[in-house]
């Protein structure tokens, strides 16, 4: 190389190092740093379980996941304030959770010397299962406490217990589209197996109302024992029961002619709380809260043939597909009780948050064939 080329490079290699410095003195970008040097990427998410359960926590503010096959926790998810109904999207994708301001009002205490609400915690969170991530929260009315969503998964209906009304919330748009004018502290709120209505109860009234969609009316209502707390069907939708934790009853309604048609007596002392039907409509369990008990009913005859002490005041419950077992949120000792079906037992008790209150079992479409 001559010496003229020599001094021609040099200037070149002396101009590329001005241009760069030039340019990081003008705000341009810096330089990548080696991949070594990069963070790493935060690894996705493990996949939702096969089997699901999941379980709203009142004074923790947050969604625990349990991997039923394994029968442990596999994520904590934070939510917000007082989380209490819970109800997944028809696909499996979603989960919607009953967020509260109101303060929470124990059996005993004097309502006048609680806060006053935070309207601003009100909504309804959505989570992802798959992400594992509350996404966004939706408006829902004042002091919502049990959801249920449309068959099509394009409306969440919820109960809004001290506005005694029932909120209509467009999924698409994040709206409330419409409300019912109910009984006063509407609690339970269910959809009727084939869609065309929502059956809301009202602890004041001792009633169950009923919501024809298509009519977009209060059809009637339906009277029931005193206090009634939550609504389970048959699968074909025939009949209701409805529990009546201060009347230690169970209500029967026939869905055709919207009338109580029975009272069945659950023992004294029967606190009944939550419900819901095994899939082959044989039976219909019972939580019992402060009673500790979960009854079986037999839908043939609508009598009690078995209980099983679930554990602390349980309330929320759940039944797996295969109606094997039996899940209930027992609220004062922080955990779910897995109850086996056919040898009326408590298998085992899994810790979660503080005060779990709902359940959720979603079966991802593999594991439900």
């Amino acid at each position: 190389m001559t010496t003229m080329n020599i001094r021609s490079a040099g200037w070149r290699a002396l101009f590329t190092a001005a241009l760069a410095l030039t340019a990081a003195a003008c705000g341009g970008p810096p330089s990548p740093p080696p991949a070594a040097e990069r963070p790493a990427a935060a690894p996705a998410p493990a996949p939702p379980p096969a089997q699901g359960l999941y379980v709203t926590n009142e004074a923790s503010g947050d969604l625990t996941i349990i991997d039923v096959g394994t029968e442990s926790v596999v994520a904590t998810i934070p939510l917000g304030k007082r989380p209490r109904g819970i109800a997944a999207s028809p696909d499996r994708t979603r989960l919607y959770v009953a967020l509260s301001g109101s303060p929470s009002a124990p059996p005993g205490v004097d309502e006048k010397t609680l806060p006053p609400p935070d309207r601003s915690a009100d909504g309804i969170g959505v989570v992802d299962i798959a992400a594992r991530k509350l996404i966004k929260i939706l408006p829902s009315g004042t002091d919502p406490e049990q959801v249920a969503v449309s068959r099509d998964g394009s409306r969440i209906f919820v109960a809004n217990e001290d506005g005694a009304q029932l909120s209509v919330i467009d999924v698409s748009d994040a709206r409330i589209v419409e409300t019912f004018k109910v009984g006063d502290e509407p609690e339970g709120v269910t959809v009727t197996p084939d869609g065309n209505f929502v059956y809301v109860t009202s602890e004041e009234d001792g009633a169950v109302f009923v919501i024809d969609l298509a009519a977009h009316k209060v059809k009637q209502s339906v009277k029931v024992g005193p206090r009634p707390r939550s609504v389970a069907f048959l699968p074909d939708g025939s009949r209701a029961y409805v529990p009546s934790e201060n009347g230690a009853t169970l209500s029967v309604i026939d869905t055709k002619r919207l009338a109580t048609v029975k009272t069945v007596t659950l023992g004294e002392g029967m606190r009944p709380m939550g419900t819901a039907a095994a899939p082959d409509g044989k039976h219909i369990y019972v939580s019992t809260g402060r009673s500790k008990m979960v009854l079986f009913l037999d839908t043939a005859t609508d009598k009690v043939v078995a209980s099983v002490e679930a554990g602390q005041r349980p309330w929320g419950i759940a039944v797996a597909p295969d109606g094997k077992t039996v899940f209930t949120a027992n609220g004062p000792s922080n955990d779910v009780s897995i109850i086996d079906t056919e040898s009326k037992q408590v298998t085992k008790k899994i810790p979660v948050g503080r005060g779990p209150w709902g359940i959720a079992f979603v079966a991802q479409p593999a594991a439900a064939k």
